[in-house]
């Protein structure tokens, strides 16, 4: 029986596939045929922010166009560009359908891209700050903490910070619950992929739990059925007073975000080598801690709870541009707005006139999702994510 060739000294051993790591810098997951082939060229960085960018146009157009009062995209933009002040056209629409257009269903579409792009990025950065593939606000816990939050406020009636209360109390619930979370994983030993998400259930469901008994001692019958409503998640009813801001806080994000990013990297290599390379890893999840629930509180408070886009998007763009965080999100946040929008589309005219909580349909299209990424993980043999 021939005997293996041994491998020179020194030559580093293999190592489990990096579930971050970028497709292309792999020989071996370039084309497919295994080392030696030929592999194919990824397109330039700039080619999807570009393609992401036109279908953004087209999909905010399709969410003013599309409804139960059909509006031709043409006068769409006539109407978007009449109300900036440009008048290329003449004016040939009615006034209901300007109506429609601007007061009813433009904030409802610039939320949707606001709240997509933002729980994309947040998803992004909690898989490397807790390693983790399988880490998103929804499945840990910290948007079930942002509404317990929320509604707290709304059952108590708590105004200590004005228009600012709802946002604020959303912002305090998020972060108790990511660290609630992270604590309890983190309890007898290393952080795994299995033990952060049974956190992440079991503290969701204890604030779901305690959520639904607010609602049913509170002797406030119609908020209780708005509440209800809000806690699946749906961007119905909302209006320009309502973006301000979401997007404040998202663009906020998303640009300590990149400006971080280059930590981001190394904590993708793991804890002990970020150490190595000079950053203060627990001040710096600690700051990014409370970054991430900022973003998720304000957001969960404008739109209601809304899963699995940040577990979603990032896997699908890490795809296309590889593990970089510098190209990974800016290019989530376009397809996490992209997304969303469409989403919504789906949710107010798959069952019209019904209309449907986006929340439902993200989670139809999440969960499958979600076993699918367990599954690819089973089937590698690993449990990764220890931070």
């Amino acid at each position: 029986m021939t005997r293996p060739p041994v491998p020179p000294a020194g030559t580093p051993a293999a190592t489990p596939a990096d579930p971050f790591a970028d497709p292309c810098a792999d020989p071996c997951a370039a084309d497919g045929k295994g080392p030696g082939s030929v592999a194919r060229r990824p397109a330039p960085f700039a080619f999807w922010p570009a393609v992401l960018a036109v279908l953004l146009v087209a999909s905010a157009t399709a969410g003013l166009a599309i409804g139960s009062v059909p509006v031709p995209p043409g006068q769409v933009w006539g109407i978007v560009t009449h109300a900036l002040g440009a008048d290329w056209t003449e004016a040939d629409w009615s006034g209901a359908r300007e109506t429609i257009v601007l007061t009813v269903r433009a904030p409802r579409v610039l939320l949707g891209a606001v709240t997509g792009a933002g729980l994309a990025v947040v998803g992004t950065a909690l898989q490397a700050l807790l390693r983790n593939p399988l880490a998103e606000p929804y499945l840990l816990g910290v948007s079930s903490g942002a509404s317990l939050g929320a509604v707290s406020v709304i059952v108590f009636g708590v105004g200590f910070l004005g228009p600012l209360s709802l946002s604020g109390a959303a912002f305090a619930g998020a972060l108790g619950a990511l660290l609630l979370v992270y604590l309890t994983a983190r309890t007898g030993g290393r952080i795994t992929s299995t033990r952060l998400v049974l956190s992440g259930v079991a503290i969701a469901a204890v604030l779901t739990a305690v959520l639904d008994l607010l609602l049913l001692t509170t002797d406030r019958g119609n908020e209780t059925r708005a509440v209800l409503a809000w806690t699946l998640g749906g961007l119905g009813g909302v209006g320009w007073s309502t973006l301000l801001l979401p997007a404040l806080a998202v663009l906020l994000g998303i640009a300590v975000l990149l400006v971080q990013s280059r930590n981001l990297n190394l904590l993708l290599a793991g804890e002990e080598a970020a150490t190595t390379m000079g950053l203060d890893v627990a001040r710096f999840r600690a700051r990014m801690f409370v970054l991430l629930s900022l973003v998720t509180g304000v957001l969960v408070a404008a739109a209601g709870p809304i899963g699995f886009v940040g577990l979603i998007l990032p896997h699908t763009v890490r795809l296309f541009v590889g593990g970089d965080h510098r190209r990974v999100l800016p290019t989530a946040a376009l397809a996490g707005a992209v997304f969303l929008i469409w989403a919504d589309i789906a949710a107010r005219t798959v069952a019209a006139p019904l209309e449907i909580p986006v929340g439902v349909l993200t989670a139809l299209c999440g969960g499958p999702f979600f076993l699918w990424l367990m599954r690819r993980d089973a089937r590698r043999g690993t449990d990764r994510g220890a931070v």
